[in-house]
C-alpha cells in the first residue's frame, strides 16, 4: 500500500508564511501528478495547486503569486510555500499523489494523506 504523511502546518498571523511538505511512502513504482487541497469549514473542498511528473505546475486563482508547490522526486516530496498568508487561507491541507505500485498498468491510484491544519489569525 502507500501512505501520504502531510507536515508543516500551524498557526501563523496574516502576512506570514508556512511550508507544507507531504511525502509518499510504501510500494512505489512511479508517482505521477500530486496535488494540495484544502477544505475550510462550512466550504466545499477546493484544489490549490497542481503538480505534473513533468513539474508543469497549476494554481487556483485565489493563490496565484503567493503559493509555490514544487516536488523532489527522490524523496517521492511535493512541497507548498505559502507567502503572504490571509485568515481566508484557514483551511485543513491534504495532498494527493496519482501512484503507480507495479509495472502493471492496472496498479495505479491516487492516494490522499490525513491532512495539516493551517490557521491564519492574528
Amino acid at each position: 500500500q502507500v501512505q501520504l504523511v502531510e507536515s508543516g502546518g500551524g498557526l501563523v498571523q496574516p502576512g506570514g508564511s508556512l511550508r507544507l511538505s507531504c511525502t509518499a511512502s510504501g510500494t512505489i513504482f512511479s508517482i505521477y501528478g500530486m496535488a494540495w487541497y484544502r477544505h475550510a469549514p462550512g466550504k466545499e473542498r477546493e484544489l490549490v495547486a497542481s503538480i505534473t511528473s513533468g513539474d508543469s505546475p497549476y494554481y487556483a486563482d485565489p493563490v496565484k503569486g503567493r503559493f509555490t508547490i514544487s516536488r523532489d522526486d527522490a524523496k517521492n516530496t511535493v512541497y507548498l510555500l505559502m507567502n503572504n498568508l490571509k485568515p481566508e487561507d484557514t483551511a485543513v491541507y491534504s495532498c494527493t499523489a496519482d501512484v503507480r505500485r507495479s509495472s502493471s498498468p492496472w496498479s495505479r491510484n491516487d492516494y490522499w494523506g490525513q491532512g495539516t491544519q493551517v490557521t491564519v489569525s492574528s
